[in-house]
């Protein structure tokens, strides 16, 4: 029995079990929905064709040629995600500024509302659509990185500001300092250290990307990938593929760097 002088326990949220409910209805009813075949994955004729198709990978094409041309197209895939990220790092600091309300609530809902429409929009559609008016090449894919990015930047960064303690900034102002140095030596270092953070963690991602988006003409090892593979050129493939993941690997370990230099 409950003392009454004791609080009562909190109630069940019925809205957080309403919602992982329906969650789990929509998963059930998407594999019912699909028309998956999961006994033919485990047939001998499926298993077979996974073995000569592994087969024909090996070993990968490692003539001193092809492994310059490779890495000049990974050159240029590091490249794409670089000044992507550099690009959408710029304008997403440009976008959450108003995104985080400092100049009144209409500026607010109308860049959040322009960056969820810059981050809903995958990176490939942004390359699709960007390839019309700039042609194949890194170019249109350096591009729909930065756009894509930006959204997912500015958001985050708009997060940050709106989080940070206003205090110190207020007790500049109150002293005579201007709202923008107020802004830059009181709430901007405050969200510095998260905002690299978010921008290494963009970085992996769009390395990522970077690569992928070759496939639809954006330059890199991506492109690469896809016209070796079209003509079933395998070794060649292998030897893309082996690139791709050392680039990404190269990547999360100077990320992974970076990020325990600025924790330090």
């Amino acid at each position: 029995m409950t003392h009454p002088d004791m609080p009562k326990p909190p109630a069940r949220d019925w809205t957080v079990l309403t919602l992982m409910a329906l969650v789990a209805v929509l998963v059930a009813a998407s594999f019912a929905a699909l028309p998956l075949k999961w006994r033919e994955f485990f047939t001998v004729d499926a298993i077979k064709s996974v073995g000569e198709l592994l087969a024909g990978f090996a070993p990968p094409d490692l003539s001193p040629r092809f492994l310059a041309k490779t890495g000049w197209a990974a050159i240029e895939t590091m490249s794409m995600s670089a000044l992507g990220t550099l690009l959408a790092v710029i304008a997403g600091l440009a976008f959450s500024l108003p995104a985080s309300g400092r100049f009144g609530r209409a500026p607010r809902a109308a860049t959040r509302g322009a960056l969820n429409v810059l981050r809903s929009i995958p990176e490939l559609v942004w390359a699709a659509i960007l390839l019309i008016a700039a042609g194949l090449g890194p170019f249109a894919g350096t591009l729909a990185l930065a756009a894509h990015t930006a959204g997912v930047l500015g958001r985050l960064f708009a997060d940050a500001l709106e989080n940070a303690a206003p205090l110190p900034e207020q007790s500049l102002r109150t002293n005579g300092a201007s709202a923008t140095s107020a802004f830059l030596y009181a709430t901007l270092p405050q969200t510095l250290p998260q905002m690299l953070s978010y921008t290494l963690y963009r970085w992996e991602n769009n390395i990522r990307a970077a690569a992928i988006l070759g496939v639809v003409g954006a330059g890199g090892l991506g492109q690469m990938l896809k016209y070796h593979l079209s003509l079933f050129q395998m070794q060649k493939a292998a030897t893309v593929i082996v690139a791709m993941l050392l680039l990404v690997a190269l990547v999360d370990a100077i990320s992974f760097a970076l990020r325990r230099a600025l924790t330090r």
